[in-house]
């Protein structure tokens, strides 16, 4: 691994950090600034991807094309319902309370921003299917900070992993950078063997 980084990530997510520690790729972390509204009548596939796009542009132009940037994007899609980061803790209670019993769609997008005009991106979507969560559980959850940042209000590494009886996709990906995919973008991209 050389020592100079050879990208930049675009977030400020410490498990998008540990996770692409795993990969044979040094960087560096600046987290983008961006605007996250939905569109009006954007797909959730659609939105997610343009995150990711506008995470890794933005961080390709902090560094003022000195070198290529990657950006991410992580949201839960229940019933149609795209749950981004609660805002509250009464919104994280209510999203796990309509998660629980339920499967959802995790949606990870991933861009590699390697010229204004040139940006490579892939999507990973997991199905994840919870138990039962009980509701003073949840209402004990609530009351930490680990569902405040996440998308749908958990962590898929942390106290809800006891409730998730099945996931059928990417594990990395619901946790916030789908490896399989960033790995293949970043040796597309040439930046990893």
């Amino acid at each position: 691994m050389s020592s100079s980084p050879s990208i930049l990530l675009a977030s400020a997510s410490p498990r998008r950090h540990e996770l692409l520690r795993q990969l044979d790729v040094t960087f560096v972390v600046s987290a983008a600034n961006i605007d996250e509204s939905i569109n009006d009548g954007e797909s959730p596939r659609d939105y997610v991807l343009r995150m990711a796009r506008e995470k890794a542009l933005a961080g390709f132009e902090q560094t003022m094309g000195l070198m290529p940037a990657l950006g991410s994007d992580t949201i839960v899609l229940l019933d149609g319902r795209i749950l981004c980061k609660p805002e509250s803790r009464a919104q994280a209670e209510s999203m796990l309370q309509a998660l629980s019993g339920q499967t959802h769609h995790v949606y990870s997008a991933v861009a590699i921003a390697l010229e204004p005009d040139k940006v490579l991106e892939t999507v990973n979507i997991t199905a994840v299917t919870f138990g039962e969560m009980p509701a003073d559980w949840i209402r004990r959850y609530c009351q930490g900070d680990e569902p405040m940042d996440k998308a749908g209000a958990y962590a898929v590494q942390g106290g809800t992993g006891q409730y998730i009886r099945r996931i059928e996709g990417s594990y990395s990906g619901v946790m916030g950078l789908p490896l399989f995919e960033t790995a293949e973008l970043l040796r597309r991209a040439g930046l990893m063997e």
